[in-house]
């Protein structure tokens, strides 16, 4: 056998421990021996063993309670411990099984019985720990793959979105920087709402470039009209957002639910004047009352076919104005004291 395998052996008479060391060594194990329940718990906490041949009958610590002691030290249950005995009573034969021994060994010991279970403890001991460690080296890998699944489903996701965004801007007025500046607005706004996660800022980082996906639908005459919408033009414009709701409405996927509400709600107002469904305060959900800031913001600082790109500051005091009737009020609190941070993304 490997001299890799150690073996305590605890016993209170030395000529014992003697005999089972001379049995022991023609198979090259490591051995370590205690005189006492006490010595053998310090080696015990100190040192790795592969098997522990106890002895039952001690002074001050019988080996019942020394058994016990071993089992409830982190990291050592594990350990086979075989009790040596000149008793072999049903009642002391049961209670070193109830205490954790798996097996028993009589006194006066048989030197190829004693090399025979020892070896074949040892053997389970070593199956059972490569069998443990196989599970953790297999647990990891199904982990890592399971993460790298979830990554690549996650950027397969993005990158659908993003696609399905940039046909929108194809079909509206807009251009594909306007998604993805809306995109990094957003979740520089969620990054500095305390009430918002890591996770949220990414989720609306991803799900923001589908605030107007539902154009698909609508006629692209009306959404490139260069002058004012009449009412009934307007109106048509306004379905995008129930429009959206078809589209992405029916996925059990957070980002596309996310997508799903930002779209169906950006137009919302905090006052309750909004579209679709005339939602007020913070029964709009907050990454709607986030876009709705920045989609806004960014549509008046660039042009339109509709309009000319208005000063950035002329479009700062719009959004002042619009708190609590139009915004959030802590939500533009918030835009206006990082207000540099968002100028940089409308400059990109």
């Amino acid at each position: 056998m490997s001299t890799d395998l150690n073996i305590l052996i605890i016993d209170d008479v030395l000529d014992n421990i003697q005999v089972i060391m001379n049995v022991l060594k023609e198979d090259n194990y490591n051995l370590a021996f205690a005189t006492s329940g006490k010595e053998a718990l310090e080696l015990v906490k100190e040192n790795d063993y592969d098997l522990i041949l106890l002895d039952i009958m001690m002074p001050e610590m019988d080996g019942y309670e020394v058994c016990e002691h071993i089992k409830a030290i982190p990291g050592k249950r594990d350990i086979p411990i075989i009790f040596l005995t000149a008793k072999t009573s049903i009642d002391n034969i049961s209670k070193a099984f109830k205490v954790g021994g798996v097996d028993y060994i009589t006194k006066p010991f048989n030197a190829e019985e004693l090399l025979a279970r020892t070896k074949t403890h040892l053997e389970l001991y070593t199956l059972q720990k490569k069998l443990i460690q196989n599970n953790i080296t297999l647990k990891i890998k199904n982990e890592l793959s399971e993460k790298r699944l979830k990554e690549e489903i996650y950027e397969t996701q993005r990158e659908l979105i993003y696609m399905l965004a940039e046909i929108t801007e194809v079909v509206s007025d807009e251009t594909g920087k306007h998604i993805k500046r809306v995109a990094n607005a957003s979740k520089l706004l969620a990054h500095y709402c305390p009430s918002l996660s890591e996770e949220d800022e990414e989720i609306i980082f991803t799900a923001a470039p589908m605030h107007d996906v539902g154009k698909i639908a609508v006629d692209p005459n009306i959404l490139h009209k260069p002058g004012p919408l009449t009412d009934e033009e307007f109106e048509i414009v306004k379905t995008h957002t129930k429009l959206a709701k078809k589209i992405l409405g029916n996925s059990d996927r957070k980002v596309i639910q996310a997508a799903n509400i930002i779209a169906l709600q950006h137009h919302e107002r905090w006052d309750g004047t909004g579209y679709p469904d005339g939602l007020k305060g913070h029964d709009i959900h907050i990454y709607g009352r986030i876009v709705a800031i920045v989609d806004v913001f960014d549509a008046l600082v660039h042009k339109r076919v509709y309009k000319s790109a208005w000063d950035i500051n002329k479009a700062k005091e719009h959004i002042i104005k619009g708190a609590g009737s139009h915004f959030d009020p802590d939500l533009v609190k918030i835009f206006i004291e990082h207000f540099e941070e968002f100028a940089i993304i409308e400059d990109e």
